[in-house]
């Protein structure tokens, strides 16, 4: 599950767990993406800082894990080339894709989604507002049925902007260390 986690929010861990749950899945890995080719670097907080508050979101969830594996990786970070860097790190995995269906809509503008289409299984979670055309009945794609959650990144940043409460829509460690070190203030 690859994502800027700017901030990691209860709806991305919801998700995870989710998945996490699916017979086929052993565990699910949050990618954090220091440089996401399509969103600013100005509106990201320090990649070592979001690194941080995803561990302290998933401690002790033995089925979920956090990978900065593409720190070391040429910046923007492309899920295609990741995704082989991965391969090369363990071939004997079968790695799956989670996106929500606001990516899936955009998916064709993504860096060798072809390739990603032909290798990877695509688990796609409902967002609100978004129907991804095109995609229905794809043999690597597989619509999740998890809650449809409204909860986003943009929000709580927003929120912590006009110094209103983020308590319960982050994790309470999460939600403890944002407000001790003022992120996003």
């Amino acid at each position: 599950m690859f994502g800027s986690f700017n901030p990691v929010h209860t709806g991305h861990l919801i998700i995870a767990e989710t998945v996490a749950q699916l017979s086929h899945i052993d565990q699910v890995w949050l990618v954090l993406s220091p440089q996401n080719p399509f969103k600013t670097q100005k509106s990201l907080l320090n990649q070592y800082d979001r690194l941080h508050l995803a561990n302290l979101a998933v401690e002790n969830n033995p089925l979920l894990s956090v990978s900065a594996i593409e720190f070391d990786l040429p910046k923007p970070s492309y899920t295609i080339d990741t995704l082989a860097y991965l391969y090369e790190k363990h071939p004997t995995y079968e790695f799956s894709l989670i996106m929500g269906e606001d990516n899936l809509v955009n998916f064709h503008k993504w860096k060798n989604y072809e390739q990603i289409l032909k290798y990877y299984h695509l688990l796609v979670y409902p967002r609100p507002n978004y129907k991804a055309k095109g995609y229905d009945n794809h043999e690597k794609i597989t619509r999740l049925k998890v809650p449809l959650l409204e909860i986003s990144a943009t929000h709580i940043r927003n929120l912590l902007k006009e110094n209103k409460s983020i308590r319960y829509l982050v994790p309470e460690k999460v939600h403890d260390y944002i407000v001790a070190y003022h992120l996003w203030k």
